[in-house]
């Protein structure tokens, strides 16, 4: 008789983020790791992410990062860092998980990759707590480095079910994801100089 092991969802996602870092190379603090366990534990529930800003308060619900941010811009302390905080980690689990997706929108990764650094460095700043503000500063700098590491948590499963090689192609052309390159040369794919995260990059030195 087989026997199985249960693991609960926080030790699944610890795992896996664990298994993440150690693959791309990311060396982050523990209270990050922590933080990215707690947001995949989060958005389990779509209903999460796809939850409208301020529902059930008299007021417009924000449909849009840019509104949520400049919302969070004019708010007062405390709700502003509710929000600024969902503009970052629905900007770093959308561009983690769901990048193929955006290819059907009309603004690109960079265009989240963008808006959700600039979300972590407010909250990095209006954060009294010394441990949380230097996660949110971390995921400021380094925001594509875990972007990378929710693409490999996500493509591991996607791309062992899922060989197409122009779909592969397609996400490191818009994402630079370096477990999209690695499959695509073991595949003997010819790749460009630069992808848009390359492109990205550069245009930041």
């Amino acid at each position: 008789m087989k026997s199985f092991v249960f693991l609960t969802p926080e030790a699944h996602f610890s795992e896996a983020v664990k298994e993440a870092c150690e693959n791309r190379k990311v060396k982050t603090p523990p209270h990050v790791e922590v933080y990215l366990v707690q947001l995949l534990q989060y958005y389990l529930d779509s209903r999460n992410f796809h939850r409208p800003v301020n529902e059930g308060n008299g007021e417009k619900p924000l449909e849009t990062f840019a509104e949520i941010y400049l919302q969070a811009m004019n708010s007062e302390a405390n709700k502003k860092k509710e929000l600024m905080k969902i503009v970052g980690d629905r900007a770093l689990y959308l561009t983690g998980f769901f990048s193929d997706s955006l290819q059907r929108k009309l603004v690109d990764v960079d265009y989240y990759v963008e808006i959700g650094s600039a979300a972590y460095s407010n909250l990095s700043v209006w954060t009294k707590e010394d441990s949380l503000s230097l996660v949110f500063q971390t995921f400021s700098k380094r925001f594509l480095d875990f972007v990378e590491v929710l693409n490999y948590i996500s493509e591991k499963s996607q791309v062992q079910a899922d060989q197409n090689v122009l779909r592969l192609y397609d996400r490191y052309l818009r994402t630079g994801s370096d477990l999209a390159r690695e499959k695509l040369t073991e595949l003997g794919v010819a790749l460009p100089a630069t992808s848009s995260k390359e492109r990205l990059k550069l245009s930041k030195a």
